[in-house]
């Protein structure tokens, strides 16, 4: 499906600056058509695997929430330069005002922030408001669109969680009824109490999820599940204008965008002081036009790099080798220019069995020897240098480097041994045949499932798990298959094992800790697991500002999971991302899925 819809870049929206983060460095009234989203500059860029669609309620994968976080916007982000991640406004006026009880949090929207024209609209022009931002967060709850990130707001807000469950039983999401939880004291400000203190609320806020959409155009548009994946309406820098399923999409600069400015002071980072130069003062966004393709083979993506038929990409760790020594960019390549922006992901990749699962989940003591023994036999580091090159990290703790709560000190009682994992399951009746393969201690076969994406990374994961498995005699069967049908069958609790990613929503260690939490099946919970004890502290948890009293408790957390072998942490991998000389001001940011919005081209280049 397409969508193909003309601007006109010379049209500029008027609108506030953002507070705190751009100024304004002339009057309005001065501003030059040119300077702003200029049609010649386009940025290209690619996506390892196809998107899913453009709901905010609804997309469940990094790729289509990259395209989100452009097309629709949230009451907050984050600085693009700050380290640690700064939270700061985006359409709200100001950072919250907070009561004194931490329940309550007051909002102020900037004014004059207007959705993209659509026919939803009637030919109006349609001013953002607050009630948009109650309607979305609603949606995050309603029964029949099942949004996997009812997590973020459930169990937080007064009367939303029975605004909901009155929609399970009515089968209808009564979206004009009034609760306390949501307070709108006028058209610009809003007042959201909260069941208890979280102080991680503003980073909630900032998460793409959370984005404002526009309830005509859900109505006008939705499917029969009340999802609008196939025609985003929102207030952001850019507007999908092409869309050709699983293989390009097209987005062109938003000409209503209020005016803007880019305004970021440089951190620690030496390299940031180049960045400020070449781009401070510029009205944004600049480029007015990004183009980005599908391209499902890691040796694709390179070639059209090489070939300068792309701007923006991400350097896989299987393609590391061709490109860095050392981490760094071989010469030839930074003789032309290329620049290289490199991180430690804010992310944790873990190997889980399904605990729903008759043969591989359950508490039973040999149920729990099975999944230590799997858990011990896999070497983590072998994996790393065979799968990603060596360009990733192994972890012991589930919170990832540049992430608060992470602790670089803590050491995991579950390590690569495979002959104590041998030794375990010889001991719990897991007997080999003639063949060198085990049965069940009942004298049934054994086998796992290994579920991979279909690329060619998914096929390298296959190979070294294989070689896990029969190192301690247990068969595997592969399940291939392409992305969207591994989120959805995970998200039911249909997969047996996977290795499962988890990029930070927010840079704080509850939003890996939840991960794990029971409540959570369904969502993010991918090992479908539940443990009373585990859930009981996560919740004592939640009612704690970050230091030593919520550190505690994350320890406990963890050795509980190593007990119960439930999970096993495995890496966070290194983000290399290469840009041609002609983009201008790019750093990858630890949070934000995209950063189109602050860079520029040099058309000279």
């Amino acid at each position: 499906m397409k969508f193909i819809k003309s601007i006109s870049l010379s049209r500029i929206a008027g609108g506030l600056m953002l507070a705190g983060l751009f100024s304004a460095a002339c009057p309005l009234t001065t501003l030059a058509a040119a300077e702003f989203a200029d049609p010649e500059k386009v940025l290209r860029t690619v996506f390892p695997v196809a998107e899913t669609g453009f709901d905010p309620a609804a997309s469940r994968d990094l790729y289509s929430n990259a395209i989100n976080e452009a097309l629709f916007e949230r009451l907050y982000t984050y600085d693009y330069l700050a380290s640690p991640a700064r939270i700061v406004p985006e359409t709200a006026a100001a950072m919250p005002e907070i009561s004194d009880d931490g329940k309550t949090y007051t909002f102020k929207l900037k004014q004059g922030i207007y959705f993209t024209p659509d026919d939803a609209f009637n030919g109006k022009k349609r001013e953002l408001s607050v009630e948009d931002y109650v309607y979305s967060f609603k949606r995050l709850m309603d029964p029949r669109i099942a949004s996997t990130h009812s997590w973020l707001i459930s169990g937080k807000v007064l009367g939303l969680d029975q605004l909901a469950a009155d929609a399970k039983k009515s089968g209808k999401f009564d979206y004009d009824k009034k609760i306390p939880g949501f307070e709108i004291a006028d058209r610009y400000t809003l007042r959201i109490h909260l069941t208890r203190p979280d102080y991680n609320f503003p980073m909630i806020l900032a998460y793409t999820a959370m984005s404002a959409v526009a309830r005509e155009v859900v109505e006008k548009y939705q499917d029969l599940q009340g999802q609008v994946m196939a025609h985003p309406v929102g207030t952001g820098p850019y507007k999908l204008v092409e869309w050709v399923r699983g293989a390009k999409m097209v987005l062109d600069a938003n000409p209503d965008f209020r005016p803007m400015r880019w305004d970021f002071q440089a951190s620690a980072d030496p390299d940031d002081k180049k960045l400020v130069a070449a781009m401070k003062g510029k009205r944004m966004p600049q480029i007015g036009r990004v183009v980005v393709n599908v391209m499902l083979e890691d040796q694709s993506r390179l070639l059209a790099f090489q070939k300068d038929e792309t701007d923006l990409f991400q350097l896989y760790g299987g393609l590391a080798p061709q490109v860095l020594s050392g981490g760094k960019l071989k010469p030839a390549l930074a003789k032309k220019g290329v620049r290289l922006s490199r991180i430690v992901d804010p992310e944790l990749t873990v190997y889980y069995w399904n605990m729903q699962d008759p043969v591989f989940g359950g508490f039973s003591k040999e149920k729990i020897v099975l999944r230590r023994a799997m858990a011990m036999a896999h070497n983590v580091a072998e994996e790393i240098r065979i799968v990603d090159n060596g360009d990733a990290v192994p972890l012991e703790y589930p919170i990832p480097p540049g992430v608060v709560g992470h602790d670089p000190h803590y050491k995991s009682s579950v390590q690569y041994n495979p002959a104590a994992a041998n030794a375990l399951l010889d001991k719990f009746g897991y007997k080999k045949g003639a063949d060198g393969y085990r049965s069940l201690p009942d004298g049934s076969p054994l086998e796992v499932k290994f579920t991979a994406q279909t690329e060619s990374r998914g096929h390298l994961q296959a190979e070294v798990w294989k070689k896990t498995y029969d190192s301690i005699g247990i068969r595997m069967k592969v399940d291939f298959r392409p992305f969207a049908e591994v989120l959805k069958a995970e998200k039911n609790c249909q997969l047996i094992q996977r290795i499962s990613p988890w990029m930070a929503d927010y840079p704080d260690g509850d939003n890996f800790m939840q991960l794990f939490y029971g409540k959570n099946i369904h969502q993010n919970n991918n090992g479908c697991v539940t443990i009373p004890e585990y859930d009981n502290l996560y919740e004592q948890s939640q009612k704690l500002p970050d230091g030593p009293e919520r550190d505690l408790l994350y320890h406990k957390m963890t050795r509980i999971m190593e007990v119960n072998a439930a999970q096993r942490v495995g890496f966070a991998r290194y983000r290399n991302m290469l840009a041609q000389p002609r983009v201008l001001g790019y750093k990858k940011h630890p949070i934000m899925h995209i950063e189109w919005m602050y860079l520029d081209i040099d058309k000279s280049k």
